[in-house]
């Protein structure tokens, strides 16, 4: 016998089974705001410490018991309010609950609490929906407790928990194995910089002692020449008075660290300032064939250069402009790029607890110079292979978002009842 449905009077719900009920969360269950633990930075000494890393898998905290921390359990949902990532749910586990994080905990009998997690994360794009930036409004209860849940009988629920469990574990299991071969892809390409910038392209040409320990042999010709020497231009960029607010809609780009990747500049989030703020920060513009070098923070030693079709551009304190005088832009680019470079911006970071690299540092980076037909041999071998690995990570990346959109509609349709687990 068919279905019958009925009209749930909600739009984004639209029809569901006619037996189905509705409620508030505010009736069915808790919700409580995390809070900063005072000892976050003792580790080994207590429970773990669940927030945005955490959930993001990004990192691992524990810490010296605070009873003012709310603790969480296998059995409560946590939400996620930090910026961007601000929605997220996930499963609880032992722990407490920081102060980027909220626990939802059920307490009525009629709800299977897996079916419960599943209709929160059929909920993450309101959660969303309710950032502002990274303010702090939106840890308002009140998007919780007035947002309605569909209520179907419990034994639907479970059939419903348990169908989801395995068709998400199987995505889940499908989305980690093309992670995985997008981080071997990433690490394959980066040995073929390496390779090419450190040993260069003839496998059978002589080579000697560079001198130093950490680099080894280098091919005969080759010299080791400090980065000051062979550019004229390194320094970093600056925030105009009164910061993001003089941002305008459109006018001079104005790139920061978010905007610079290994693979290329990210436009589609940059700022923008006056031609009267580039003119008073005439010193930090950027010009074709610049390398742009992050500085600072998580995204440090990211790296791309400048071409033709930038446009006019400007750089913020959080990266560096370097431009090439005796090295061809490319080459320099995969230098950096390379495990070469990234072994030396470990190496000279400074800024205590915020990583940060000095201009002087940069100055002193050790660059690897072959002759200029033989640097721009290596940029364009590179940029054919390199063009190749990152063609069939954009395949499973976009395999990635394909699944993670699978689940999101797999999940909605059987929460709300447009389909009916058999």
């Amino acid at each position: 016998m068919a279905r019958e449905y009925k009209d749930s009077g909600i739009e984004w719900i639209g029809l569901i089974p006619k037996e189905w009920e509705f409620g508030k969360y505010k009736y069915i269950g808790t919700f409580v705001k995390g809070k900063l633990p005072k000892d976050q930075n003792n580790e080994n000494k207590g429970l773990p410490i669940i927030g945005a890393s955490e959930m993001l898998g990004k990192e691992y905290r524990t810490y010296t018991l605070d009873l003012n921390v709310p603790i969480c359990s296998p059995i409560d949902i946590l939400i996620l309010w930090d910026g961007a990532n601000a929605g997220i749910v996930a499963n609880g586990c032992d722990g407490v609950v920081s102060s980027t994080t909220v626990k939802y905990s059920c307490n009525d009998s009629r709800f299977n609490n897996q079916y419960l997690y599943y209709l929160l994360k059929n909920a993450e794009p309101f959660f969303k929906s309710k950032v502002n930036g990274t303010t702090i409004p939106h840890m308002n209860s009140k998007y919780i407790d007035e947002y309605i849940c569909i209520i179907p009988p419990l034994s639907e629920q479970e059939k419903i928990a348990d169908y989801l469990d395995k068709v998400c574990g199987e995505a889940d299991e499908m989305i980690a194995l093309q992670e995985k071969m997008i981080e071997e892809l990433k690490v394959y390409k980066q040995s073929i910089i390496t390779e090419a910038v450190t040993k260069g392209l003839n496998p059978n040409v002589p080579m000697k002692n560079s001198g130093i320990d950490w680099i080894g042999e280098i091919p005969e010709g080759w010299k080791v020449v400090k980065l000051s020497l062979l550019t004229s231009k390194i320094g970093s960029g600056s925030t105009p008075i009164g910061g993001a607010n003089v941002y305008v809609s459109e006018g001079v780009k104005f790139l920061r660290s978010q905007n610079v990747y290994f693979e290329g500049l990210d436009l589609s989030d940059v700022a923008h300032i006056t031609d009267k703020i580039d003119k008073e920060m005439k010193g930090t513009r950027v010009l074709p064939g610049d390398v742009l070098l992050n500085i600072t923070g998580g995204s440090i030693g990211r790296c791309y250069y400048v071409d033709e079709t930038l446009g006019k551009a400007n750089v913020n304190q959080h990266v560096s402009i370097i431009r090439p005088k005796d090295i061809d832009t490319k080459y320099l680019k995969y230098s950096l790029q390379s495990s070469l470079g990234q072994h030396q911006v470990s190496l000279l970071q400074t800024g205590g607890n915020r990583e940060g690299l000095s201009a002087a540092a940069l100055c002193n980076f050790k660059m690897l110079l072959p002759s200029k037909d033989e640097q721009q041999a290596i940029a364009s071998f590179l940029d054919t292979k390199c063009s190749e690995i990152d063609s069939l990570i954009a395949i499973k990346q976009q395999k990635i978002a394909e699944l993670k959109e699978y689940k999101k509609s797999v999940i909605y349709e059987y929460v709300t009842g447009k389909k009916e687990v058999i």
